[in-house]
């Protein structure tokens, strides 16, 4: 059944590179818009490929746009290949191991996500060329999907006006269409500014900033028994004024995550922070400067188009895993808990399965399971654009996301088979589309019906600007 769809066909002829890009990916671990490296090798690989191609996309260096085809609808498909901060691992082992102390690693799978989605494309590109069908398939490589919002911005930039239809993948450890349910997420930094003194002899002439940054979150922490229960509060101590305990801390820096079910629920939240934040600087005689890093939409969902996904996931099947896929697994499923694989089980909405490594199902359409929630830029674009999005599995049953575990699998013979299957889904649910005007159709009056009462408003401030990060110097 895996090569009986002729798009199929057409993403297995050119696997064997995507999945080496992959790899290279996951060799070169990029943090949030410092994805040079990364946005290069896509960048190679459309020209390879023959695409049309735009760099510095919203004028972010390591965003790239490559389009193919002539006329028809515009499908998109998005791609990924940032890092994660401290995650190196050696790859292929059962135990955690860095391979560069302190470095970054591939800690959610984003190095196969950008090659599948690129994948995906240039299997769709082939298929129209071949078949003489109109339409374009458009690829976006998209960097910082990690705290960095870079989709957001490309939304605001309006990179996305004339898409019909916004197609994407995550890898996971159980294969479903994706239930498109995420919080609205901003990142505010909050900077404390006080008055230095000597810590013993005058320290009545002292204003601590570390002081006023403990009184927040302690501020914090009490608000949150008085929060929606699906709201979320993270902090993150970016300086704590010094390290000489002697030494009233003239200045600290905390960065905050505040999440919510939706933006309007989200904006409630930032002005409750902002309070407790203006309260801690009024305690300790200190002023605070707040500011906005990134901001991001809730996902929305588009029923027609998970439809139409579901109908290839459950054509495809499952990965198809071998026994050294399953025994690899299994050693990653024994560095785990009993409670990190039944909560993946729990997540899908599905019954456990024993003595199951990796996931050789598909889940049913509208299944819903325990909702733990996080945030994607993705959902940016599923407000203005009809959006679907599949998780694929590529990685043992229960391994939690952003860690070691995660990164060790990154080339895996499961993270391999699970990639290219999504590449097909993709692929398919594209080449759908462009055959079946009416399902872009009933996309597109299921996204204006979702957005008729509460329309699309951008989270980012309209003077913020993303966070770019300078080209490193070569090394000899």
């Amino acid at each position: 059944m895996q090569n009986t769809n002729p798009i199929w066909r057409h993403v297995d002829a050119r696997k064997e590179a995507y999945e080496a890009l992959s790899d290279r990916v996951w060799g070169m671990p990029e943090i949030c818009y410092t994805e040079y490296r990364s946005v290069e090798e896509h960048r190679a690989m459309l020209a390879e490929e023959g695409f049309r191609i735009t760099e510095n996309a919203a004028g972010i260096p390591t965003a790239v746009i490559g389009e193919a085809g002539e006329g028809g609808p515009v499908i998109a498909i998005l791609g990924e290949y940032d890092a994660l901060p401290g995650l190196s691992q050696v790859a292929g082992i059962a135990e955690p191991k860095e391979a560069i102390a302190g470095a970054p690693g591939h800690g959610c799978g984003h190095n196969m996500l950008g090659s599948a989605a690129l994948l995906a494309a240039t299997a769709v590109k082939n298929y129209l060329a071949e078949r003489g069908i109109q339409g374009r398939v458009r690829y976006y490589g998209c960097p910082a999907e990690e705290g960095g919002a870079a989709k957001s911005f490309m939304v605001r930039a309006g990179l996305f006006r004339d898409v019909d239809i916004a197609i994407t993948w995550h890898p996971a450890a159980i294969n479903r269409v994706d239930d498109a349910v995420s919080l609205a997420n901003t990142r505010i930094d909050f900077t404390f500014k006080g008055r230095a003194s000597h810590a013993a002899a005058a320290p009545h002439l002292g204003r601590s900033a570390l002081d006023a940054v403990e009184l927040m979150n302690v501020g914090v922490n009490y608000m949150r028994e008085h929060m929606p229960s699906d709201a979320r509060i993270h902090y993150a101590m970016l300086d704590g004024g010094g390290v000489a305990p002697n030494v009233v801390q003239a200045l600290a820096k905390v960065r905050y995550a505040i999440r919510a079910r939706d933006l309007t629920g989200m904006r409630a939240l930032i002005e409750r922070v902002k309070k407790v934040a203006q309260g801690a600087a009024l305690m300790t005689e200190t002023q605070v400067e707040m500011s906005v890093v990134s901001a991001v939409s809730n996902l929305l969902g588009n029923t027609p188009l998970e439809q139409a996904m579901q109908t290839q996931l459950d054509a495809l099947g499952p990965p198809p895993f071998d026994a050294a896929d399953r025994s690899y697994a299994a050693a990653i499923q024994a560095t785990l808990t009993a409670e990190d694989i039944q909560s993946a089980y729990a997540r899908a909405g599905v019954p456990f399965k024993k003595d199951t490594p990796l996931c050789d199902f598909i889940v049913p359409l509208g299944t819903k399971g325990a909702q733990m929630i996080g945030s994607t830029d993705v959902g940016d674009v599923s407000w203005v654009v009809p959006t679907v999005q599949a998780r694929i599995a590529t990685h043992a049953i229960g391994t939690p996301g952003h860690s070691w575990q995660i990164t060790a699998q990154g080339k895996s013979g499961q993270a391999k088979k699970g990639m290219i299957n999504a590449a097909k889904v993709m692929a398919g649910v594209a080449v759908n589309a462009l055959a079946e005007p009416k399902l872009i159709a009933d996309a597109k009056a299921d996204l204006a019906a979702r957005t008729a009462i509460t329309p699309y408003d951008c989270p980012l401030p309209s003077d913020l600007q993303p966070p770019l990060q300078p080209r490193p110097k070569a090394t000899a």
